[in-house]
């Protein structure tokens, strides 16, 4: 089961810049997308053998996610179940008959760090709803976390130290869903720095591949015996985040 995920930072500017073909090339089971900053009847995607089940916001043009499916869910779940109204369209789950997938788009805590004590409610809500499923069955969530969890997800940890995204506050949350069993499973590969998935816009950030790592597939503890790799697609291009991704048996 091949599993992706992508900021695309526009669904509708993403399809102007060869995502059907990415789609094609790469033919996932499960493509989360986030920041899709589209309602569904302002998008034409024609991708045959894809089903699409978005969540929008209700502000036109912001946040959003949207998950691709080869095989139609057992059912489709929009927010944070009982636990929080999702006006900003940020969390979808599919359920399998052996899994669930989530796909998130957590909240930035933007530059002043205004949105930082929304940040780390929203942050324990989702933990607690992916916890709530997984007494159901495994879950594989994903997607755009807005956190750099240590200094070698950034290429520039000592200048940015308490800076959004990197916050002992945030970082923290990332900590409590390690300690909860789930699993990064990049890091179950790959050691080190220089593996990032988004990169400023600004002052050829990356080309010269000066980013961060703040995409991610987690995974209940139970699945890692099924976790046959997980991969960061950084030659994608198409938007500042790139695609990341498992297969599993």
């Amino acid at each position: 089961m091949k599993i992706l995920s992508w900021n695309v930072n526009g669904i509708r500017a993403a399809l102007k810049k060869g995502f059907a073909d990415f789609v094609t090339e790469q033919q996932p089971d499960v493509l989360c997308l986030q920041e899709t900053k589209a309602q569904p009847d302002q998008v034409e995607l024609d991708l045959p053998g894809y089903a699409a089940h978005w969540h929008s916001a209700e502000k036109k043009g912001y946040s959003g996610v949207l998950i691709l499916t080869r095989e139609e869910p057992r059912q489709v779940l929009r927010g944070l179940g009982d636990l929080r109204e999702d006006p900003e369209g940020r969390c979808i789950v599919a359920e399998y008959d052996d899994l669930f997938v989530a796909g998130v788009y957590t909240p930035n805590a933007q530059r002043d760090l205004a949105r930082l004590p929304f940040r780390m409610e929203w942050d324990a809500d989702f933990l607690r709803y992916m916890q709530q499923l997984e007494r159901q069955k495994p879950v594989v969530f994903c997607g755009d976390l807005n956190v750099a969890h240590t200094e070698n997800d950034l290429a520039r940890p000592k200048q940015n130290k308490g800076a959004k995204g990197f916050t002992a506050e945030e970082r923290g949350a990332f900590d409590a869903m390690l300690q909860a069993g789930f699993i990064d499973t990049f890091r179950e590969f790959t050691e080190g720095n220089g593996h990032y998935t988004w990169w400023s816009n600004w002052g050829g950030a990356r080309g010269k591949n000066v980013g961060w790592r703040v995409d991610y597939v987690m995974i209940s503890g139970v699945l890692r015996p099924r976790l046959e790799s997980a991969s960061i697609l950084a030659d994608v291009m198409g938007s500042d985040h790139c695609p990341v991704g498992i297969e599993l048996h």
